[in-house]
């Protein structure tokens, strides 16, 4: 065996004058017609609540579903893959799912744990409409996403969440009649403007696709896009949201800066706590996402106060032309420098914010493709799933090229993401503009991620011992999927990284 090796492996071609020519290389294998199956391993649920799981899997259909070991309360269609039912008791479940087509069969475990606070176990998937529609969105955008998570097939891949941003409730101000009318009703629930008319035939038509639905609101009176929010209506408001069948709240700090009592950490909370402890009477599962932007350092108490995710930092798209500028800042350099890799776990994730993919809102009015390079695209997806970040796709989603698809249904890669060990990774090296981030994972591999922030193609080592581990490993290229190298891989790995780039790979120490 090598004491090291250098791997010549790098994500696009570089022009020499600063990297302008970058390709879009399409790394991620194309899925094969044998049956796969993805997504999560770990799933909750509380009791006495509507249960909707379907079976991510990739292949050739037709394909037939089974399951052992289900919870009493739930049962499995074995045309679409959906698991549904109720679970009346506490306690965990190991059950077997299984798919099978004319190519094959494969089989996985899935561990359902039914508690009183056990939610969002691993990273939420799913899209959100906010950084290509804004305040543009309507029924009809909502519709369409949902129908293209299936027909792309992210839906295969584990993405679950079709989430409605801003600009669904009525707007006071506004002068466009599709945004005015009655803002509550009679018993003062909230009601949706005139852009959605149908709310609960819109979540009806998500869950009939095996997907979950998710909303918005801020605690303030307005929202950040100056719509009627839940102010002093929180329990109505969250009333509506079960009646209409969402299972996802984003809560948006927004103007809730001009009620509240002071900047102390109980005010930061407060808004956050009201609404936690809501959702956790009502009969339907909502997870629940923090969004004020990291203020009073909401790491350290977004998972007390009963939030599943928070945001760490400000809109990583808030300008777009600095898109790539904020994902090193926030993504990168907060998190280190803050240390956030302690917080983040099962239940409970740090959030720096959506996948800023495809096309996005120029902001002006229009769309354009995402200003990150396609080097620093696949930094970013792999630098979220290195942190157990969810991962919510906000680009145009009913128009992906095979480069953004490849991007977002990578199973390897998602896989890291998902791990059921629920430790994000640490910055365990930086050399300059060279980084090594590395995550432990639940079968006792390391994820480790090369990351390149310079000019030029760089090489990037990483030594056994910085990770914990000693011992032969074998290497895996997981954006391509395939191991790097003739064989197991002693002390060290080498490989060199393309500018703004990063080179992601899983060591798994040899079996004896």
């Amino acid at each position: 065996m090598r004491k090291t090796v250098a791997a010549v492996l790098f994500l696009t071609l570089i022009a020499a004058a600063g990297g302008a020519a970058e390709e879009r290389l399409v790394l991620t294998p194309k899925p094969g017609p044998e049956p796969r199956i993805n997504g999560t391993k770990l799933f909750g649920c509380r009791p006495n609540t509507p249960f909707l799981f379907a079976v991510p899997a990739t292949g050739e259909r037709p394909m037939a579903f089974s399951a052992e070991g289900l919870p009493p309360g739930l049962s499995l269609d074995p045309a679409t893959g959906f698991i549904t039912g109720t679970i009346k008791d506490l306690g965990d479940w190991t059950v077997t799912l299984r798919a099978a087509n004319a190519k094959g069969a494969a089989e996985r475990m899935l561990k359902i744990v039914c508690g009183l606070d056990t939610l969002a176990l691993t990273p939420h998937m799913g899209w959100n409409s906010w950084y290509v529609w804004e305040n543009h969105v309507t029924h009809e955008i909502m519709q369409a996403a949902a129908q293209a998570m299936v027909d792309t097939g992210m839906k295969d891949h584990g993405y679950m969440y079709v989430n409605i941003d801003d600009c669904w409730a009525v707007r006071p101000d506004s002068k466009e009649p599709s945004l005015m009318g009655e803002a509550r009703d009679r018993k003062g629930l909230v009601n949706s403007n005139g852009r959605f008319p149908d709310m609960k035939g819109l979540t009806d038509l998500i869950h009939s696709l095996g997907l979950k639905a998710g909303i918005y609101t801020s605690p303030g009176p307005l929202t950040c896009a100056g719509h009627v929010g839940a102010y002093k209506h929180e329990e109505q408001d969250v009333r509506r949201f079960v009646e209409w069948g969402f299972d996802f709240l984003k809560y948006d700090w927004c103007t809730f800066a001009q009620v509240a009592k002071d900047k102390s950490l109980a005010e930061y909370q407060r808004p956050y706590r009201e609404i936690s402890a809501i959702l956790a009477k009502q009969p339907r599962d909502i997870v629940l996402n923090l969004c004020q932007y990291g203020m009073a350092d909401v790491w350290e108490w977004g998972q007390e106060v009963g939030g599943h995710s928070w945001r760490t930092a400000g809109d990583l798209g808030s300008s777009f032309e600095k898109i790539g500028l904020k994902l090193f800042q926030d993504g990168f350099d907060l998190y280190a420098d803050k240390g956030l890799h302690k917080y983040g776990g099962q239940g409970g994730w740090n959030d720096p914010d959506y996948l800023l993919l495809g096309y996005l809102s120029n902001w002006e009015g229009g769309t354009a493709p995402s200003p990150l390079t396609p080097n620093e695209q696949y930094a970013h997806v792999s630098l979220w799933c290195l942190l157990a970040a969810p991962l919510i796709f906000s680009g145009d989603i009913t128009r992906m090229d095979d480069f953004t698809l490849g991007l977002l249904t990578n199973d390897e890669v998602l896989e890291v993401d998902q791990d059921s060990l629920g430790r994000p990774a640490r910055r365990i090296k930086k050399d300059g503009d060279l980084e090594v981030w590395a995550r432990p994972l639940d079968d006792g591999s390391v994820a480790v991620g090369l990351f390149n922030r310079g000019e030029g193609m760089k090489p990037i080592r990483v030594d056994w011992k910085a990770l914990g581990i000693e011992g032969p490993q074998v290497v895996r290229d997981l954006w391509r999927q395939k191991d790097i190298g003739a064989g197991a891989i002693e002390g060290s790995f080498e490989g060199l990284v393309g500018r703004h780039g990063v080179l992601l790979v899983r060591l798994r120490p040899v079996k004896a």
